[in-house]
């Protein structure tokens, strides 16, 4: 065994860990099209603002699932009797990026491992996972260890896990993934889809995962 507890073959691994929703499936459409059949098409884009607002505060002390986040944030944007579960039974039908699977195929090929850090529960997990009919050696969620992301919870057990930090994070949310990425020391890859200017820096930027595996490469 090498130093550190784990063999040379492990040492020379390389992991990269990956934001879902936002990042590989499409976060914001999934929930924008359930928020316009609940609530009209001229209030969907107002409400989707709101759900971001809400979002944080409902995950902020890790105790609900994310399917009781989607479920009380329904509750809170007013949604009518019936509908309050609309957003938990919408999510195992939200769509990749298109681009995703090919990207992700292309990183496994060059020998990268991959994992999936979430702020979801492990049913949503599995079937976006279906959904992008891409393997995935591991996969943490947020309801399984108590802590939703930007708290380090999900870093934490991917390293209990696998007995060292990843080699790069890929994800979408400065707020989420990137700025504590760069707390914890680690390269990241912003996947600016929605043409944000940087608060938190990351290693590297691209507009979606189309050379995915080259700026892992790059940054790792």
């Amino acid at each position: 065994m090498a130093a550190g507890g784990y063999d040379r073959h492990v040492a020379e691994e390389r992991w990269a860990t990956f934001d879902c929703y936002g990042t590989l499936i499409d976060w914001n459409g999934g929930i924008r099209a359930e928020l316009a059949r609940v609530f009209g098409e001229e209030r969907a884009g107002e409400q989707l603002r709101r759900y971001h607002e809400l979002e944080p505060k409902l995950e902020a002390d890790g105790t609900r699932s994310y399917r009781e986040v989607l479920t009380e944030a329904m509750r809170r944007l007013g949604a009518p009797e019936g509908e309050e579960d609309a957003l938990a039974r919408s999510l195992p039908g939200w769509q990749p990026f298109p681009e995703a699977p090919a990207a992700l195929g292309e990183a496994r090929e060059r020998g990268w491992k991959l994992a999936i850090l979430s702020n979801t529960d492990r049913d949503y997990i599995e079937a976006s996972m279906q959904q992008l009919d891409i393997p995935f050696e591991l996969a943490i969620v947020a309801s399984e260890i108590g802590s939703y992301k930007p708290a380090p919870g999900h870093w934490r057990a991917f390293e209990d896990q696998v007995g060292r930090k990843p080699a790069v994070h890929v994800a979408a949310s400065l707020f989420h993934d990137i700025a504590p990425a760069n707390e914890l020391g680690l390269p990241s890859v912003w996947i600016n889809r929605l043409r944000e200017r940087p608060g938190p820096q990351p290693t590297t930027e691209q507009p979606d995962l189309a050379g995915l595996a080259d700026a892992l490469e790059e940054v790792a």
